[in-house]
């Protein structure tokens, strides 16, 4: 594993400390000394708070995309379990809260709102074509590539609420049983 960039570095802490503590309305003089480094390498690496976390939303997309490449490259015949896996790894990574914190302003025309699209995106593209190559036709891939996400954002969002991890799991579950395939369709 390589080293990370400075600016990498950077990310990974501010990451770490908003997954932590929320954003808020963290200044970059706040954050600055509580990940130890100075507002002005946050905003030389940057720009603002708002290239920050622009930043942050572009991380958080990454790797969870490739938590996603790596499930699907790794058992490309098992969507069902794979979705499963998925689930799992996005409630344990912590940053639930911070990605719905973000994006509320960025409904409202945040500067990270693009970041989001493309997210968005790129999984539809994504889990699209993966449930295509397990044998869905084209639109319905699509229409269960939405629904999924729609079912995981909202289980995730009650489970922040709630912090009932049994029902979040069951309603997952239930929706991969009833409409995930659980193999080659085709």
């Amino acid at each position: 594993m390589s080293t990370p960039s400075p600016r990498e570095a950077l990310l990974q802490r501010a990451v770490a400390y908003f997954v932590d503590h929320g954003v808020r309305d963290t200044s970059l003089r706040t954050l600055a000394s509580e990940i130890g480094t100075s507002h002005r390498m946050l905003i030389y690496h940057f720009g603002s708070r708002e290239g920050l976390l622009t930043a942050v939303v572009v991380h958080i997309w990454k790797r969870q995309q490739a938590v996603l490449e790596a499930l699907t490259d790794a058992s490309p015949t098992r969507p069902r379990e794979n979705a499963w896996q998925l689930w799992q790894t996005l409630v344990n990574s912590g940053a639930t809260a911070l990605i719905f914190e973000l994006s509320a302003p960025a409904m409202q025309g945040a500067p990270w709102a693009e970041s989001f699209r493309e997210g968005v995106a790129t999984w539809l593209e994504r889990i699209g074509g993966y449930l295509m190559a397990a044998g869905a036709d084209p639109e319905r891939a699509e229409v269960l590539a939405r629904m999924g996400m729609a079912v995981v954002r909202g289980a995730l969002w009650e489970l922040g609420i709630t912090g009932d991890r049994e029902a979040a799991d069951r309603t997952i579950r239930t929706f991969l049983d009833d409409l995930w395939p659980a193999g080659p369709v085709g």
